[in-house]
């Protein structure tokens, strides 16, 4: 019987380069930066564009994660 032995040597992620404050948020709902932040303690997120798909982002993740282990993508089962 064959083992199979998976590892993990490198991990990444990627957040979009939009934006969106609790100012921004605040400009189209009833709510405040200070609201949001004392409940959540967020002050800004990310956002893709509308026309960017969530694969997008998942290949630039992917592409930092190979970069880290010092691999390439041939290089992966």
């Amino acid at each position: 019987m064959t083992v199979l032995r998976s590892v993990i040597t490198g991990v990444g992620g990627y957040l979009p380069p939009k934006i969106v404050s609790n100012d921004d948020l605040a400009k189209f709902v009833d709510t405040s930066d200070a609201w949001i932040r004392e409940r959540t303690g967020i002050q800004q997120r990310h956002q893709a564009e509308d026309d960017v798909p969530t694969s997008d982002l998942a290949v630039e993740a992917a592409k930092k994660a190979l970069a880290a282990a010092g691999r390439t993508a041939d290089e992966v089962d």
